[in-house]
């Protein structure tokens, strides 16, 4: 199956300038060549779909996801809670264009089973990463969540990331810290994991080549988790100028999740995060909590930019089809660039989730997951919204041009 895209706008998030008039050709489900403006080739029997001037770029990605939260099987059963979870993966791929998605936690393997499901070509969905439970302490962070497992003592973790791995996950969440979304007792710059069991669940993942997905929010285990190996560093609430040189030094991803600390009553400030903020209703005493961590939050998350860290975007709250979104507006909100917002969310995705070789961009030989929309995101980042179609495997999936 050939498709020639003409008269594109194209960002294709390897250089920052979009490329007016280009035409993109698809085969078997890749970008088999790309043409400026004025070299669009002889069609033969490719499907030729005028794309008059929008902007052509990646799918979106957003790697810090969870299905709803449900304390337990007795609020929702189990079988209605997968499958509300995989309609909300595909809304998030049909209604927003966000195509690739790591999950940070999900009880009984429910994101294993979309994932395989979706990679089966069972259902129609985006590329998913699974992480099953995450594991913490007992008295640990966010039990509430029912997608805690609580470990304790060195065996208990390396029985549990065995039991993860056992499952079918592609990497092991740790949480080794606090947060703002919590009890009284559970709090960000508390860090719950005893020396030996945090090395002993590192050890683990290592030999098994996991990688680890740490929920770090105060120094102290940013520093731990950065030291014994993390691929990824989430939150980071309160960074230290040592945190800052230690991702350098050690080439770890660091996903801030703005979200968490920025979306409150008063912080609010566009109609879609009131909106967000207005159904979310979220207790008085947790938006105290993240409002008094907001400018710590920004403040560090603006320190690693400047620095040149990794990083990558992730939203952490949901319904997913608006997560991804209102986390690229808090992106350009607290200091980053539209460019800077962007790749986080589409090359730099891809590269966290080990697929940057294959997905993230739009460049010959890449698999053609694919969106367009209606504006240039490098003026507007809220134009990512403007979705007319969306492309998966180089086929239209979604077409909201009417």
């Amino acid at each position: 199956m050939r498709t020639l895209l003409t008269h594109a706008t194209l960002v294709d998030c390897v250089q920052p300038q979009p490329q007016a008039d280009t035409a993109v050709l698809i085969e078997d489900g890749r970008i088999k060549d790309i043409f400026a403006a004025g070299q669009a080739p002889a069609v033969g029997d490719a499907e030729v779909i005028d794309l008059k001037g929008a902007y052509l770029m990646p799918g979106l990605w957003d790697v810090h996801i969870h299905p709803d939260y449900f304390a337990s099987l007795a609020d929702m059963p189990l079988p209605e809670q997968v499958t509300l979870f995989g309609h909300k993966l595909q809304a998030a791929m049909l209604e927003s264009g966000i195509m690739g998605l790591r999950c940070a936690g999900a009880h009984h393997y429910m994101d294993v089973a979309w994932k395989r499901a979706f990679d089966s070509g069972q259902h129609l969905g985006p590329r998913l990463f699974a992480a099953g439970h995450f594991l913490t302490t007992t008295g640990g962070h966010f039990l509430t969540s029912g997608h805690a497992l609580e470990c304790d003592g060195p065996y208990g973790f390396v029985q549990a990331i065995r039991e993860q791995i056992k499952n079918g996950v592609d990497h092991i969440k740790l949480n080794l810290s606090g947060g703002i979304m919590g009890p009284a007792w559970d709090l960000h710059r508390h860090s719950f994991l005893l020396p030996d069991e945090i090395k002993a669940a590192f050890d683990i993942c290592r030999l098994r080549e996991f990688k680890v997905m740490a929920h770090a929010t105060n120094p102290e285990a940013v520093k731990a988790a950065i030291r014994l190996g993390a691929h990824s560093i989430e939150h980071g609430y309160i960074l230290d100028d040592e945190c800052i040189e230690l991702f350098l030094e050690h080439d770890v991803w660091y996903v801030p999740t703005l979200s968490i600390s920025h979306l409150t009553p008063g912080q609010a400030t566009n109609d879609w995060e009131q909106r967000w903020v207005k159904n979310r209703n979220l207790a008085h005493s947790l938006c105290c909590r993240a409002d008094a961590a907001a400018d710590v939050h920004q403040a560090g998350f603006l320190k690693a930019l400047k620095a040149g860290v990794k990083m990558a975007l992730g939203s952490d709250i949901r319904p997913l089809k608006d997560a991804a979104l209102l986390e690229l507006g808090l992106w350009v909100r607290d200091g980053a660039t539209p460019w800077q917002a962007l790749q986080a969310a589409t090359r730099h995705g891809a590269a966290i989730c080990g697929v940057g070789d294959e997905l993230g961009t739009v460049e010959k030989g890449k698999i053609a997951d694919l969106i367009v929309v209606g504006g240039n995101p490098l003026e507007d980042i809220n134009n990512v919204r403007r979705l007319q179609l969306v492309l998966k495997d180089g086929r239209i999936v979604s077409d909201k041009r009417r």
